[in-house]
């Protein structure tokens, strides 16, 4: 059998392993390569190319940058170069029927979650944020509702409660590669064959805002410590504190432990000398042992306390809350 004729679309994290892959494999031929356009980031708004683009670039090839994959434009290419499998990974666009009609053995995507559960946009989030014990990837037959056709294969992964969601994602990704090459291979010589999703145990997540990563004290502290897990690096698990005259300070947790067995009034400081900082919650507390202030560095929480020269920190009342 000829090498499968692969084109990729993907843009984030996530993508890149796979990306890399397919770009140095022997077993199947990537035709192209397709990502979001350039993007404004910073505070300057310079042009930032996705992760999958600033990889392409880092190692010399080209890939298309698509505005839209539906435009008669793209569908004309693709069309000309005749792929076996259209593969899409944390790409960013819905696919319409033209797109999905034009590779010979269809589309194949690859979602981080073990489907039929969290369909949708943020299923690695959504699993840390749920207390899953497990995780993994999809390889599926793309079809119009979205992540919901029929799944050739599946590989898991365990969940010990202490993953942070980029770095999951990144190995959800290594996991993917790892398998990507045999799978294509497989599906374009019949070997696996897609079998229908259970529609009725599906689960679905939306796409993160930065207002989901405001922390609410009154939650119990083991579902703050997963949203700081969760929301690690965006959008962070933030909060505002008081350090005295007047003056707020905005900050995000890095990293945290639970005590149970602590309590007081939610938001309420039960330690905050030079050593911790211990918050209470809805029950149990938190103890923030890594911080990020507003525009700053990673840092120890008993070097942000030291920096506030002695000044007594209180949380402000519920209207001074970031957004």
């Amino acid at each position: 059998m000829e090498k499968p004729r692969i084109y990729f679309l993907g843009s984030g994290n996530i993508a890149v392993p796979v990306f890399k892959t397919l770009a140095a494999s022997q077993k199947v031929e990537l035709i192209g390569a397709g990502t979001q356009i350039d993007r404004p980031a910073g505070r300057k708004c310079r042009l930032v190319p996705t992760p999958v683009g600033a990889a392409a670039e880092e190692m010399g090839l080209a890939v298309d940058k698509i505005p839209s994959v539906n435009t008669p434009e793209f569908i004309g290419r693709l069309r000309e170069l005749r792929p076996d499998i259209l593969l899409v990974l944390s790409f960013g666009q819905l696919l319409k029927q033209p797109v999905l009609e034009i590779p010979v053995r269809g589309c194949v995507n690859i979602h981080a979650s073990l489907l039929p559960a969290y369909r949708g946009a943020s299923p690695v989030v959504s699993a840390i944020l749920a207390g899953d014990r497990e995780t993994g990837v999809t390889f599926m037959r793309m079809a119009l509702a979205l992540d919901s056709g029929p799944v050739y294969c599946q590989l898991r992964r365990p969940l010990t409660g202490g993953e942070l969601a980029g770095a999951l994602e990144i190995e959800l990704g290594e996991m993917a590669a790892s398998a990507v090459e045999d799978t294509l291979i497989k599906i374009c010589g019949g070997e696996l064959l897609p079998v229908p999703q259970d529609d009725g145990a599906a689960t679905f997540c939306r796409k993160i805002k930065k207002s989901d990563g405001v922390v609410d004290w009154r939650k119990p502290a083991a579902e703050i410590h997963a949203m700081v897990r969760a929301f690690f690096p965006w959008p962070g698990a933030r909060f505002q504190v008081s350090a005295g005259e007047g003056s707020c300070v905005a900050a995000t947790i890095a990293a945290c432990c639970v005590h149970p067995e602590l309590n007081g009034a939610p938001g309420t400081f039960l330690s905050a000398d030079r050593k911790s900082m211990i918050v209470a919650c809805g029950s149990g507390a938190l103890e923030i042992l890594e911080l990020i202030p507003s525009g700053g560095r990673r840092m120890a929480a008993s070097a942000f306390r030291n920096g506030m020269r002695g000044a007594p920190l209180s949380f402000p009342p519920p209207k001074g809350a970031m957004q």
